[in-house]
């Protein structure tokens, strides 16, 4: 998968932006500052605590889901499959699922649907920590609906999106991943994002 070229085509970067003007070497310039993945803290399936260190210098796949959720989560977790079989040679891409119902989601589940969907090792990072601040990152900084709503299937809402960061931590790309279509256009762009760092 990594080897076919796809071209020059660089990735956009999404989310909202800041412009802010500063003088180098005397001259007056506008520098755009985009919304960056801030600083986080989790605990995932191994209950080990995990930060942004973990991702430093490598470019990763996100998404929002819970065990128990009776709708969207077990498609998104068969075609986030899809691509833990691609990326599972290439230490330099991860997965990072966090759960938005981290009062059931408890690092021993997670660690038992980690081992049912036959995932082992460190690539695909499997994450709980305070409601409110996976909610916050979740919405804010991924730019993905995640939240508790008692009138929602299961109690809670979030989105079914996969979001391709990079190594700067910015966001790169949104897809459906409740799709087969999502998914091969999120692995045809992390070929093109990993080529921007070879170049």
């Amino acid at each position: 998968m990594f080897s076919c070229g796809s071209g020059n085509n660089k990735l956009p970067i999404l989310g909202e932006r800041d412009w802010v003007t500063k003088t180098v070497d005397g001259k007056e310039i506008v520098d755009t500052i985009y919304n960056v993945i801030p600083p986080f803290t989790f605990v995932n399936q191994d209950s080990d605590t995990v930060t942004e260190k973990i991702v430093e210098g490598k470019i990763y796949v996100s998404d929002f889901f819970f065990t128990s959720c009776p709708t969207i989560c077990p498609v998104m977790k068969r075609q986030m499959l899809k691509v833990f079989k691609e990326i599972k040679a290439n230490p330099d891409v991860m997965i990072i699922s966090h759960t938005i119902d981290p009062e059931h989601d408890t690092p021993q589940v997670l660690h038992k649907y980690a081992e049912d969907l036959g995932v082992e090792g460190k690539q695909w990072q499997f994450v709980t920590g305070p409601k409110e601040k996976i909610y916050e990152i979740g919405q804010k900084n991924y730019m993905s609906t995640a939240k508790e709503d008692k009138s929602a299937e299961g109690g809670y809402i979030h989105s079914g999106a996969f979001i391709l960061v990079d190594k700067e931590k910015h966001v790169r790309g949104m897809y459906d991943g409740t799709t087969d279509e999502g998914t091969q256009k999120l692995l045809k762009d992390i070929t093109t994002l990993l080529e921007e760092y070879t170049k």
